[in-house]
């Protein structure tokens, strides 16, 4: 079989159907040689046609076919030096996927080919592999780029307006039994009506999901019955992974995740996604040769200095990408602008970012990546959230991210945690993390947004486990429970796992309405992590990472409905009073004809808290004024922006304590309009006067209001 060929174009890169035929090009420095692989079907074992792609401009090689159309199947043979030592690990025998491929045909057929060398050789590495792995790699795939977005408008939500719904595209719809059994799991799914009426009426924003660029399952864990669930082993950045596909068509999960974009944003719910440009699948030096390191390991990864063999590893997964080279840089860049272009995404979550900022060795604020991403008109407009840490040395970034991004707060989320299982600490913490952690922050010019608060993700407990564990329970894993975090500072209310004791369900009850309580009420972004709102358990596992399974699903038919309903409260009262969720910081400076500062806090006893009083835990007790006539704040048109006022108090001790309401200058005619000591809607005909006393139960929080 001939196949006329044209040079073609350097750019774009990748593979680009112009309406004629298809451009190839491949980024590929220190390589000697590139064969593009044509396959007739995703059967084939062998290509049916190759062509020597002799055209190669700067760094990247191109050619041009005529006729061909989407749904074409492709990969790459890439000839170079076989010098692991060195750094390269070219093999021709190896079919490779491209980069910057906008679909990928299926998963992998794990065999001992998909390796460079020789499994078992005693020189292990070093060892070069002979035996072609293109009857068990995917294909790369050509798609037709147009889609109808019928008008299709980015819902643009604020930062202080918004809510982020952390979930798993399969996990949270499998087991939905209002969807068709054919759809769930997939991209259709999140679109399906059922789920839009779901989170239009719990009263999120923005659902953040789970890694959904093509990702690879380990071959140790695929070999012990597992997967990897989560999907944080990134191959593909710009092809979305076909296991969350409907269809089942080849390449129509491009178009369906366009039309899962395209409902959400109708029902005025952002897309953020968890991406993962750290590190790839192919691992360590005794990893797979599936993309990047065949087409050019020491141009795409960061390799050790002294012994080029092996690789920077600031990720705990083997290798790094290498964020300094100038090409890998462009990979980002051109990967994120697709999603935000072409697929209408509107932010990105980045895992383990980190390891992205380190030029050499330490973590740099002021890196290329960053610097890229500030000057990009397309980037620097959507929402960026980082994961402010990574395993290597210095890899712990909270609050020193650079304005424009805002980050999970770890320290939120620890300093939440250890409130309210008991633990000594003072309360000055507890005050910043609830007003939005001025103290990292504020300094950089950044607002209470730059913090994602968080109690629960999708790495550790859930929220029910988080009141029901003292330990972790990982043995489905298959590593003798050693992996995951060991101290999670949960608390498990008496009792290990399961009960049927009324009392300690109540309790546990009751803290996670106080867990949710304050992440809602607390300044900064709340994200909230799929099914805590129905008491999800995943029986004591916190890291079920390898667990595609009833383990990790949303089980609707056991929904905690009482909380979902304590939640949409919550959630409906956050939006709709400003002053939970506000765009600046809080002054501190008296308001006119309130007689009060914007916020005040309280001991039990109605004393404003003095200098000496953060310094002492007070039997995890105390409360806070909250000024909603003081916001200090305009809308985008100018208009002023006012709120009633709330008075919040948070009483972590074990027993029941009285509570002094502040003087009449805070206002009076205080009404109590939620109490997570009880499971229903609080009686709203009880007014409280300046100054008057109210009984807090043990473990709980109060919310009085006045207009």
């Amino acid at each position: 079989m001939k196949k006329t060929t044209y040079p073609g174009n350097p750019y774009p890169l990748g593979a680009t159907w112009d309406g004629e035929g298809v451009n190839f090009a491949l980024y590929a420095d220190n390589a000697t040689g590139v064969e593009l692989c044509l396959f007739s079907s995703a059967e084939d074992e062998t290509e049916s046609l190759k062509i020597k792609m002799a055209e190669r401009t700067h760094q990247v090689w191109h050619a041009y076919l005529p006729d061909l159309k989407p749904g074409q199947l492709y990969g790459y043979r890439v000839h170079g030096p076989y010098e692991p030592e060195n750094g390269h690990r070219f093999n021709p025998h190896k079919l490779l996927l491209d980069p910057y491929a906008k679909a990928i045909s299926a998963t992998i057929d794990w065999h001992d080919s998909l390796f460079g060398y020789e499994v078992g050789h005693p020189d292990e590495d070093l060892s070069m592999s002979t035996t072609d792995s293109a009857p068990f790699i995917p294909k790369s795939v050509v798609v037709d780029p147009s889609f109808d977005w019928g008008g299709d408008k980015p819902p643009k939500t604020p930062y202080h307006r918004s809510i982020i719904y952390e979930a798993h595209v399969k996990g949270f719809t499998k087991m939905h039994p209002g969807i068709p059994q054919e759809l769930r799991g997939t991209y259709a799914a999140l679109a399906h009506p059922e789920t839009i009426k779901y989170l239009k009426d719990l009263g999120v924003t923005a659902v953040e999901l789970l890694p959904v660029h093509h990702f690879i399952s380990d071959r140790h864990l695929v070999e012990k019955g597992l997967s990897n669930y989560w999907g944080y082993n990134s191959i593909g950045y710009f092809a979305p992974d076909v296991r969350y596909s409907g269809s089942g068509m080849l390449g129509e999960q491009v178009a369906e995740f366009k039309n899962m974009v395209k409902a959400l944003h109708k029902a005025g719910i952002e897309v953020i996604l968890d991406v993962v440009y750290n590190h790839t699948a192919e691992g360590n030096h005794m990893g797979p040769t599936i993309s990047f390191r065949g087409i050019d390991n020491a141009s795409y990864y960061r390799l050790v200095e002294e012994e080029k063999r092996y690789y920077m590893d600031y990720t705990g997964t083997g290798n790094t990408l290498n964020a300094m080279m100038p090409s890998v840089l462009r990979l980002i860049m051109d990967s994120l602008r697709y999603w935000i272009t072409e697929m209408h995404v509107d932010g990105f979550r980045f895992d383990l970012a980190s390891a992205l900022a380190r030029e050499l060795h330490e973590v740099d604020q002021l890196g290329s990546f960053f610097d890229i991403i500030h000057q990009d008109p397309v980037i620097s407009q959507v929402k960026l959230i980082a994961e402010p840490w990574d395993v290597g040395e210095g890899g712990y970034q909270v609050g020193n991210f650079p304005p424009g991004w805002a980050e999970w707060n770890g320290k939120y989320r620890d300093c939440v945690r250890d409130y309210w299982r008991g633990e000594h600490s003072m309360l000055g913490e507890f005050a910043e993390r609830f007003t939005g952690s001025s103290d990292l922050y504020r300094d950089e010019s950044r607002n209470p947004t730059a913090s994602i608060n968080f109690v629960t993700a999708h790495d550790g407990f859930t929220l029910h486990d988080l009141v029901s564990y003292n330990e972790k329970h990982n043995e489905e894993n298959g590593e003798d429970n050693n992996d995951g975090e060991s101290h999670n500072r949960s608390w498990n209310c008496g009792e290990e796992g399961p009960t049927d004791n009324d009392s300690t369900i109540a309790l546990r009850n009751r803290q996670k309405r106080n867990f949710l309580t304050t992440l809602f009420l607390s300044q900064g972004v709340p994200m909230l992590v799929a099914g805590d709102e129905l008491s999800r358990t995943q029986q004591g596992n916190n890291n079920a990472y390898c667990q595609d399974n009833e383990i990790s699903w949303l089980n609707w038919q056991e929904a905690d409905k009482d909380l979902l309903e304590f939640t949409q409260k919550l959630i409906k009262l956050r939006r709709n009073h400003p002053v939970f969720c506000r765009r600046r910081w809080f002054q501190g400076q008296p308001i006119k004809g309130a007689g009060a500062e914007d916020i005040a806090w309280f001991l039990p006893n109605g004393n404003e808290m003095t200098e000496e009083n953060w310094n002492h835990d007070y039997a995890k007790s105390l409360a806070v004024f909250l000024n909603g006539h003081g916001l200090h704040s305009v809308g985008p048109k100018g208009e002023r922006i006012v709120d009633d006022s709330f008075y919040v108090i948070f009483n972590a001790h074990h027993g029941p304590l009285e509570y002094r309401l502040p003087p009449e200058k805070y206002g009076s005619g205080w009404t109590k309009i939620l109490d997570t000591s009880e499971s229903r809607a609080v009686e709203k005909d009880v007014v409280y006067k300046a100054g008057a006393t109210i009984e807090v139960q043990g473990r709980s929080v109060v919310l009085l209001h006045r207009p």
